[in-house]
């Protein structure tokens, strides 16, 4: 997938990619081709002729790793997690922490919300952090929920777990525990 890049410029929006091409919008209106699945997707402003990135969404990556085939519970969280404003990529189900992390760093994610039932989070949790580390990504902010015992959550919060909700967490509790613990893009 081609990595694109968006400049504001004026009064409006470029979308280049390395191949050199470009299509032009006015502004106020999305470009063409950037309503979805373009991987860091980046809006630059010229002000007085310096380029400051704006601001943007909070970008979650949240998935299912391992061989859990319910995913009702991290559906109802992306929803949440959408309908308060943050962009949501859902992996799907039985997804290896290796297609994890390279969908994190595709979407140059803010954070990575995890959900497991089947009793491998030790496992899969660590294994995610490990990679992300390795991949120079380690501030992504990693939080997860499902079927955890609490005996586990102070592990895994020692190996870079930021928050673990156990079953019974509402949704505003873990929108509002992401708002306030992963960092907004700078402006």
């Amino acid at each position: 997938m081609a990595v694109r890049r968006v400049s504001w410029v004026g009064c409006t929006a470029t979308v280049g990619d390395p191949s050199g091409s470009t299509r032009t919008g006015s502004a106020g209106r999305i470009p063409k081709g950037t309503e979805r699945g373009l991987p860091f997707v980046k809006v630059i402003a010229e002000v007085r002729g310096k380029g400051v990135l704006m601001s943007s969404r909070i970008r979650v990556v949240v998935a299912k790793p391992g061989l859990d085939g319910h995913d009702r519970g991290v559906k109802v969280v992306a929803r949440a997690l959408r309908d308060a404003g943050m962009e949501v990529i859902y992996t799907g189900l039985h997804q290896t922490p290796e297609q994890i992390v390279e969908t994190a760093i595709q979407e140059d994610a803010d954070a990575v919300g995890l959900s497991v039932l089947s009793g491998a989070h030790m496992t899969l949790f660590r294994r995610v952090v490990e990679l992300l580390a390795e991949r120079d990504a380690q501030d992504m902010v990693v939080f997860g929920g499902g079927i955890i015992p609490d005996a586990d959550i102070p592990e895994l919060e020692r190996i870079g777990v930021a928050k673990v909700f156990t079953p019974g967490a509402t949704t505003q509790a873990i929108v509002e525990w992401v708002r306030a613990n992963v960092a907004q893009p700078v402006s």
